[in-house]
Order: structure tokens, then C-alpha cells, then sequence
């Protein structure tokens, strides 16, 4: 099951026209944040993030402007989340 939801998501999906690598991390991370309870699909996600040139600060304040939309707690979370990728990256 693993493989083909990898397959879809990365196949499929990240291979469309229309958004950059850049801004579907972001809408990634925006999204997960909101679901709320995603913490291990964070993680990927932020350090996929860095890796196509988002910076530290761009993926603060865009957890922060998801709290606006999803609450603090679900953006706090996340925070946390992307506090320990960068402390590894």
C-alpha cells in the first residue's frame, strides 16, 4: 500500500504543471499542519522543503500563518516539528 500511495503522491501528483517544487512543499506543509497529528509526515516534509531552497524563516512563517486558519495549537505543533529538523539539517 505504501508504494502506491508513494507512486500516486510523487508520480503522479509532484510531476504536474503548474506549481513549483517550492510552492507544493508549502501548500504541503500547510496542509498537514492543519490536519493536525502528522508529525512523522511533517518531518519529511520540512526537510523536502529545505532541500528545494525554502529557507528556516519561510517555513516559520508560514506555519505561523497557518495558525491563523488551522489554531495554534495544530501550529505550534508543527513548529516543534520543524524546530527539530532544523536542529538536525
Amino acid at each position: 500500500m505504501g508504494h502506491h500511495i508513494a507512486a500516486f503522491a510523487f508520480g503522479d501528483i509532484y510531476d504536474r504543471p503548474g506549481l513549483d517544487p517550492r510552492s507544493r512543499q508549502l501548500v504541503t506543509l500547510g496542509a498537514l499542519t492543519a490536519l493536525g497529528g502528522c508529525e512523522a509526515q511533517l518531518k519529511v516534509h520540512i526537510g523536502a522543503a529545505l532541500n528545494v531552497g525554502i529557507t528556516k524563516e519561510e517555513i516559520t512563517e508560514a506555519l505561523l500563518h497557518a495558525a491563523v486558519y488551522c489554531g495554534f495549537p495544530r501550529a505550534l505543533n508543527a513548529t516543534f516539528v520543524a524546530r527539530e529538523v532544523f536542529a538536525g539539517h
